[in-house]
């Protein structure tokens, strides 16, 4: 299991991303923009050129954002951070996000993501944003691909 912080920026993610790799080295393992994901995302005029998901390898970590988007929660600053959770197996990925979640509220089921992982997001009793995620094999992903 691991743990990663992701951020959430109003916009500007990729100009933090790239002052970050300024920082630490290093390349992006994966940089997406919203108008690279899948077709009907409700997203607003002019998004589709803000990043979707951006990981940059830090260490043993990795640091990980996106831009806020009409879809997710309202962006607030000071509470634009997740901590997201690789579980080993579907099976601890829904124990980790029920635990998390107990007394606090599921904000996205878990489920298959078109970009070949399964995953959910919760908020825990303490106002805390996490991403549980669990990536799935590589024939198991190509099959979310093409679905």
């Amino acid at each position: 299991m691991a743990l990663n912080t992701y951020l959430t920026f109003g916009g500007n993610c990729r100009e933090a991303f790239d002052f970050y790799r300024s920082v630490f080295g290093g390349e992006f393992a994966d940089l997406t923009t919203f108008g690279e994901g899948p077709e009907g995302l409700p997203l607003a005029e002019g998004q589709e050129d803000q990043v979707m998901h951006v990981a940059l390898p830090i260490g043993d970590s990795v640091l990980m954002g996106s831009d806020s988007t009409t879809f997710g929660p309202p962006l607030k600053v000071g509470n634009n951070f997740s901590i997201s959770v690789e579980a080993e197996n579907r099976e601890q990925a829904d124990e980790l996000q029920a635990k998390l979640s107990d007394g606090g509220a599921v904000t996205l089921p878990m489920e298959d993501q078109f970009w070949g992982a399964y995953f959910g997001m919760c908020v825990d009793r303490f106002g805390v944003n996490w991403m549980v995620v669990h990536e799935l094999p590589q024939d198991q992903a190509a099959d979310r691909v093409t679905d």
